[in-house]
């Protein structure tokens, strides 16, 4: 490739980011918002953090915002610093305390301190069109369990999908679907979540998510009254 050849493939690539960013920015307030939920582990499987590329990168090209933990390490840290290189948006909610002992992002395009992790849950899911968990730890799961129960409640009502990278999720999958055949769950939670193997498959499980509305309350209370 002669010089000037390298030249205007550098100045296209960068002409493109700078007019995705622009646009980004400039439509901020009409963009669908994700959530994502995540480990803050840098100690995991690297499939783990090629996953949660894919995602953040496919998110920043279709133009979503993401909200997620706001931290600084593990596939958070890849979430936020792989969409912001490619012309995304990223939202951090962050207790205070984990931000005095420096765990929020620097790369975070708007950071949101709270009060405790309690605050924390309820920012995230606000005003989301979607909530995607990725893998992670007891944290992760205790958001992932939460939101489910809201949904289950009607008190959420939007798409969650979990993204099972190299089958980490299969016992949780197995355990929500014997809750379900136990009768702890009625048949139609099956419909909260969508379990999905692969990064590229999270935009067409929340499209094609089943409609959910605030009157699952109503199969939520029938069925628990006869157990």
């Amino acid at each position: 490739m002669t010089h000037e050849s390298a030249y205007f493939v550098t100045f296209n690539y960068c002409a493109s980011l700078f007019f995705v960013i622009l646009h980004n920015f400039l439509n901020i307030d009409m963009k669908k918002r994700i959530c994502i939920f995540c480990s803050s582990s840098d100690k995991i499987d690297k499939a783990h953090f090629d996953a949660a590329e894919k995602i953040a990168s496919e998110l920043a090209h279709a133009g979503y915002i993401i909200v997620c933990g706001g931290g600084a390490h593990g596939l958070m840290g890849k979430i936020i610093s792989t969409s912001v290189k490619n012309g995304g948006y990223v939202v951090g909610i962050i207790p205070e305390f984990m931000r005095t002992v420096e765990w929020d992002s620097k790369e975070l395009n708007e950071l949101v301190v709270v009060d405790d992790m309690r605050e924390r849950k309820k920012r995230m899911i606000e005003n989301v069109d979607a909530v995607v968990a990725l893998a992670g730890g007891c944290g992760t799961l205790e958001e992932l369990m939460e939101v489910i129960t809201l949904k289950r409640l009607g008190q959420f009502t939007k798409p969650i999908v979990i993204l099972n990278t190299n089958g980490f999720y299969n016992h949780l999958k197995e355990f929500l679907i014997k809750m379900i055949d136990e009768n702890f769950l009625n048949k139609q939670s099956i419909d909260i979540w969508k379990f999905v193997d692969t990064p590229e498959q999270i935009l067409d499980a929340i499209d094609n998510s089943a409609a959910w509305d605030k009157d699952a309350i109503k199969f939520a209370q029938s069925f628990d009254s006869k157990t």
